[in-house]
């Protein structure tokens, strides 16, 4: 059984039943955007901001300077991706895998763990709220008028926000709109600094100390290479090469740099042992190559660690607490930098309008320019989505296909 889906399904049921007694509190905008209006924070807004006015002061500035550097570094990627996305689709090079990701339970970002739906539940509360307190405190900052504070739906995606008086914001300088606009995005960037280092000294270093490596996963055969030639099917894990043992990626890639073109080698692995004859490395010809790739370390848990508390090992409580640390980490990044984007109503979008303005001078003409970059943004935004899209429908359509395939 799938516990992330039925969760999943639960907590929108719940939702949606906490929407049907409460439908008059909700704001709709666009059909698609529900918002539920409180006024929970505004209280502590006011008073960090009068509080440390000066350091916030400060931060505005380098709020601002990195704003505009994420915007640059984000836009970049994702037009490198989408240009890859599409030479890859065409099969003039290797596949990559889309640069934009949607963070839900369940799918598989390359080089990322599996969200279950707690780890969800709990790293998109903490992202959205950091990053909507962080707008409200700078527009108190200034002495702009919030509105309230509250969650949000967009479609299933879940959110926080807060509405602070656009009237008085449009009103506002350059600097005073880019500092409350980039706020959200560079607390969420802070907030990643620091999950990182609590994962880097803390909870990723015990959970090391708890588990030993255990070989080599591998999760993919390049087509017309030896392993394919071999029969070897992926995925599999490897723990000798030639007698060597491979158990971590040090070993592994100390052991597959002494092979040469045209060796035989025995790879000893889970499923059996496989002798294959390397070729030369399309990227370096005095080395051997085997055709392999989509390498994963392979672990087990240190004995000591097993006996159970509750029901769990110690090692699983801190591995799904690591896990949090990670996610948290990713999804403070990645929303912060996607919401640096130059696109519509977000807070790239927003900010770039604002440099627009003050460059043109002319509103007409820097709409314009607005329009476009916002348009081509969303366009490379739906190019990425599409391989996803697909999945999604296959997985929709897949009880059905199986059940027609029975009766034919």
């Amino acid at each position: 059984m799938n516990f992330d889906l039925l969760f999943a399904v639960l907590f929108y049921g719940l939702i949606f039943l906490f929407y049907l007694r409460n439908k008059e509190k909700f704001k709709v905008q666009g059909k698609v955007f529900f918002l539920y209006p409180t006024h929970l924070g505004l209280k502590l807004m006011d008073k960090i901001a009068k509080t440390f006015p000066k350091i916030l002061r400060v931060l505005s500035y380098v709020s601002i300077f990195v704003g505009f550097a994420g915007m640059g570094y984000i836009f970049y990627v994702l037009i490198k991706g989408t240009y890859s996305l599409l030479l890859s689709s065409l099969g003039i090079i290797p596949s990559v895998a889309p640069a934009v990701a949607p963070v839900l339970p369940g799918v598989k970002i390359p080089g990322a763990p599996v969200l279950s739906f707690f780890h969800w539940v709990i790293s998109i509360f903490v992202v959205a709220v950091v990053h909507e307190f962080s707008h409200g405190t700078f527009a108190r900052l200034y002495k702009l008028k919030v509105k309230s504070s509250g969650f949000a739906f967009l479609g299933p995606i879940l959110a926080a926000f807060v509405e602070p008086d656009e009237k008085q914001l449009a009103k506002a300088g350059s600097k005073e709109q880019l500092a409350v606009f980039s706020a959200g995005p560079f607390s969420n960037f802070i907030f990643g600094v620091i999950f990182f280092l609590i994962f880097s000294f803390a909870t990723g270093p015990l959970e090391g100390n708890m588990i030993s490596a255990d070989g080599i996963i591998v999760n993919q055969v390049m087509e017309g290479y030896p392993a394919e030639k071999a029969g070897i099917e992926a995925p599999f894990v490897i723990t000798r090469i030639n007698g060597r043992e491979v158990l971590d990626f040090v070993n592994f890639s100390r052991v597959v740099s002494d092979i040469k073109p045209g060796e035989k080698i025995v790879l000893t692995t889970d499923k059996g042992s496989f002798e294959v004859v390397t070729v030369k490395n399309p990227d370096n010809e005095s080395k051997g190559f085997i055709g392999i790739s989509g390498f994963d370390q392979k672990t087990k848990i240190k004995g000591s660690f097993e006996k159970k508390f509750y029901g769990n090992s110690a090692y699983g409580m801190l591995h799904w607490v690591n896990l949090l640390v990670v996610w948290l980490f990713i999804i403070n990044i990645g929303i912060g930098l996607f919401n640096l984007l130059p696109l519509g109503p977000v807070d790239g979008g927003r900010m770039f309008l604002v440099l627009l303005l003050s460059i043109f001078k002319d509103r007409k003409r820097a709409q314009k320019v607005w329009n476009f970059v916002s348009l081509f943004c969303l366009l490379l935004i739906v190019v990425n989505m599409l391989p996803w899209l697909s999945k999604l429908v296959f997985f929709l359509l897949k009880p059905f296909i199986y059940l027609i395939s029975l009766l034919i």
